[in-house]
Parts: structure tokens; C-alpha cells; sequence
């Protein structure tokens, strides 16, 4: 087995990747990523220890699958060549789950220890290429591609970096790419931030949480260039009938209160 050892934002990963695995048992997969079982068989790891209950694991396929949403809808809008360029990817399948077409050329971006741990569990593909390096550093970005339509994609990364570091990063993406760029990620708000305790994948790592993104317009002035398409509530977007009962009701529960409403939201901007 390979030994996985990692620490505070980056031991999330292993969360996440647990919690498709057991969407993958399960006897109605929502997510059906069988490659995520079969990554969890393989790493030596304590997945017990992160408790990662029913209603835990179904939010993370029902996010995972909403943005394999925004992949594909991009995709097929850009049939010839085009970049999909998908940050913090930690251990996700998703290149293997979209599978693009020839014309596409994907890239993942993470640490470079997460980055040896994806290639000593994943296979190599035509068009895939991952890239050693902090989403924060200087550098890797001039790696990419230009002159193409290109999307940017990042799932439970935002909230890991601070306000100053998330800003800089898209003004880098913007500044790098023309038109034809999309950027696609999810956000917490304030009060997120401030219960992120109660998130299991934060306990279980000792990581900590820091950029709220409470008015997505807000983006949009501190970024040149932005331009909002979509900000949809993660608690009532399409997928979410197959969150649990518990869930749902919670969900209901809460709806007329915008700061609950709010706490995650799936964000896509285009430039």
C-alpha cells in the first residue's frame, strides 16, 4: 500500500476522496467514481479517523458532480481545442471522469507531494499534465497555454486561502488569458468561516479556513475584467434531491435566513 502523510489543508484531500469512495459503494452512486475506491484501497491511511458520515460524503459527490457539470457545459461549448486548467485538484478523478476529447489539453495544479501521490495511484492520459506548485506561487501559470478558451477550475480551494492571495490569483488569471476565459469555483461566506469547526474535514486536520466571499459582485470591482455569469446557493442547487433526508430538511428549514442561504455558493465568472 502507499503510506499517505499529510497535514492541515492538504489532509482534507484524503476527506474528500473517502467520501467518493463511499459514493462509489454505494447501491445508488450518485457520483459513481470507482477510480476514488480504488485510490482509498490503495493508501495506507486511517480513513476511519476522519468520520466521515452519510451527509458528508453526499455533499461532496453532489458538488463534485455540479462542477462536472460546469465542465462539461464548457466543453461542449468549445468542441475544438481548449484548456481546462483545474486548481488544488488534491486527488480528484475529475480529468478521468469528464474524459475530454483530443482537443483538449487539462491540467492539475497542486503541491508537489500531492502531486507525487497522483502519479503513483493514477494512470497517465494523452492531454493531461500536472503541475507541482502552490496555486499561490509565481510561475506555474506561465506553464498554461494561451490563445484558447480556457477554463479555470477549483473545488474546496478558495476557502484555504486568504483574501489578498485569492484576489491575486484570479487578477493572475485574468491578466494571463484574453477572452474566452471561464473561472469556476465554490465559495464560503462569513458565517461559514466563522463554523467551519463543525466541518469534520477541518477538524480532522487541524487546517483552518480564511476567505469568505459574501457579495460575488464584490468580485468583480476588486478584479478587472470579471464578469459574474452565475452565483447559484449550494444548498438548492440542481443534485441536491440527492442529499440525505436530514439535509433537505435542514436545507428547507432555513431558506427565508440569507446568511445560512449563503454559506456555499458555486460561483462562475468569465472574463
Amino acid at each position: 500500500m502507499l503510506p499517505v502523510r499529510l497535514t492541515g489543508a492538504r489532509e482534507t484531500l484524503l476527506v474528500t476522496l473517502y467520501g467518493r469512495a463511499l459514493d462509489a459503494r454505494a447501491a445508488h452512486p450518485v457520483l459513481g467514481d470507482t477510480m476514488a475506491a480504488e485510490a482509498v484501497d490503495a493508501i495506507d491511511y486511517d480513513f476511519g479517523a476522519a468520520h466521515v458520515k452519510p451527509g458528508v460524503a453526499a455533499s461532496v459527490v453532489v458538488r463534485a458532480k455540479f462542477l462536472d457539470n460546469w465542465v462539461h457545459e464548457f466543453l461542449d461549448a468549445h468542441p475544438g481545442e481548449a484548456t481546462v486548467v483545474h486548481l488544488g485538484a488534491g486527488l480528484d478523478t475529475r480529468v478521468w471522469r469528464i474524459d475530454p476529447g483530443p482537443g483538449v489539453d487539462w491540467f492539475d495544479v497542486d503541491f508537489p507531494e500531492v502531486v507525487e501521490i497522483r502519479r503513483a495511484l493514477f494512470p497517465e492520459r494523452p492531454g493531461y499534465h500536472a503541475i507541482g506548485a502552490s496555486v499561490t506561487d509565481d510561475g506555474w501559470l506561465e506553464r498554461i497555454p494561451t490563445g484558447r478558451p480556457t477554463l479555470v477550475i477549483a473545488e474546496g480551494l478558495s476557502m484555504y486561502l486568504t483574501e489578498e492571495e485569492g484576489v491575486t490569483l484570479l487578477r493572475r488569471i485574468t491578466d494571463r488569458f484574453n477572452g474566452g476565459t471561464t473561472i469556476a469555483f465554490d465559495a464560503f461566506n462569513s458565517l461559514a468561516i466563522r463554523a467551519q469547526k463543525l466541518n469534520p474535514a477541518i477538524r480532522v486536520s487541524g487546517a483552518t479556513l480564511h476567505w469568505s466571499v459574501d457579495h460575488p459582485r464584490d468580485l468583480i470591482r476588486a478584479v478587472p475584467g470579471l464578469r459574474l455569469r452565475d452565483s447559484i446557493d449550494a444548498l438548492f442547487a440542481p443534485g441536491t434531491e440527492e442529499m440525505p433526508r436530514g439535509s433537505k430538511i435542514f436545507a428547507s428549514a432555513f431558506r427565508p435566513f440569507p446568511a445560512v442561504r449563503h454559506m456555499s455558493r458555486y460561483l462562475r465568472y468569465e472574463r
